[in-house]
């Protein structure tokens, strides 16, 4: 088992840990005065390889709330990145200076990269197109405050369900809840990678792929949205054809349910309407509240050691094996030990969760 209790992969832990964290968000939502000194003398390092406001100040809010302080970087252009530093340098320093250390960076795998030579507990902020555990906390949190219930759902993902890191842990999670069933809206150029149906066959989860979201809204309980990530695209061309083939106006909520949650991890570019903002359906500026919340419950629960860390790399190195996503981090960080799961033909990567054909 790892050293400390870091958190790559909401899948590393049950459900009922993912509960635990839950329970208390709640209970700090309601009490906060209760929990004002409980970090105090505790240092959180932020570091942050890509843009971000709700989760990097999010972060930032709950500690300082909680009682600590913060240190660390939004630009790696500002630190010794910029001079060639690797992952694995930027991380040992760093987490010698703090107690926990939170990370966003555009490689899949990153986050558990850094875990390998830290000292300190990390949690992953988003690791490219690949995991961001702590927005499905929160997501996790929006459902049982706004729906009462985190089973027996019928939930739409529309837009990029192939690069949204967002999508595939929250679909990962509520396929551990009985019940849950899945509408996959996109295009086939964005839709969900094999590996996350893969989960999905695995649990036994209903779900389904269609292009419509007319034709898909009146059986939602939620409705996730998400923008198409001009980042992740090879060519402006490539985007372009893309962007606008969903928004979500006023109109198309006309045959939801009136009960419907409409969720969103922000930031929106022009996939929801401001029109929707007024409705009472539409929940992903709470959502974004909420997310200090579980942030506050999360540094909280990481820092008092409460469980078992999980084991950060279980397959077999293989040294020849070059990982078939160019994104991947073991691509760029050559140091990194080549881990896969699998014998035979196929191996999937440990970083990035890719299947690799050798």
């Amino acid at each position: 088992m790892s050293k400390y209790v870091n958190l790559i992969d909401l899948s590393d832990y049950p459900t009922e840990w993912w509960n635990k964290i839950v329970s208390l968000a709640q209970d700090i939502k309601d009490n906060p005065g209760r929990y004002s000194e409980s970090c105090k003398g505790k240092i959180m390092a932020t570091l942050f390889y890509e843009p971000s406001t709700r989760t990097q100040m999010s972060f930032q809010t709950a500690m300082l709330r909680l009682g600590g302080s913060i240190i660390g970087f939004d630009n790696p252009s500002t630190s010794s990145v910029s001079k060639g530093e690797n992952l694995k340098d930027t991380t040992k320093i760093v987490s010698s200076y703090a107690d926990v250390l939170v990370i966003r960076n555009p490689q899949p795998g990153s986050a558990k990269a850094a875990a390998l030579s830290a000292d300190c507990p990390i949690i992953n902020a988003g690791d490219g197109g690949h995991l961001h555990p702590t927005q499905t906390l929160t997501d996790l949190l929006t459902l049982k405050e706004e729906k009462g219930r985190l089973d027996n759902l019928t939930i739409g993902l529309c837009g990029d369900l192939k690069n949204g890191r967002t999508v595939h842990s929250l679909l990962k999670a509520m396929s551990s809840y009985p019940d849950n069933k899945f509408v996959l809206i996109s295009t086939e150029e964005l839709s969900l990678p094999s590996y996350i149906k893969d989960i999905l066959d695995a649990k036994g989860c209903s779900y389904r792929e269609v292009y419509s979201l007319e034709d898909a809204i009146a059986e939602l309980d939620v409705l996730y949205m998400t923008r198409i990530q001009k980042e992740r695209f090879s060519s402006e061309e490539e985007y372009e054809q893309q962007k606008n083939v969903y928004v979500l106006d006023r109109k198309k909520l006309i045959n939801a349910k009136r009960d419907l949650v409409i969720m969103h991890p922000l930031p929106r570019v022009d996939e929801i309407t401001v029109d929707v903002d007024d409705d009472p359906r539409a929940m992903y500026f709470k959502q974004a509240k909420y997310g200090m919340y579980v942030r506050m419950a999360l540094i909280l629960s990481i820092l008092s050691n409460s469980c078992a860390g999980a084991e950060l790399l279980i397959g077999k190195c293989h040294d020849g094996v070059r990982c078939s996503n160019p994104k991947c981090v073991t691509n760029s960080e050559e140091y990194l030990p080549k881990s896969f799961i699998g014998n035979g033909d196929t191996l999937v990567c440990e970083y990035c969760d890719e299947r690799t054909l050798i």
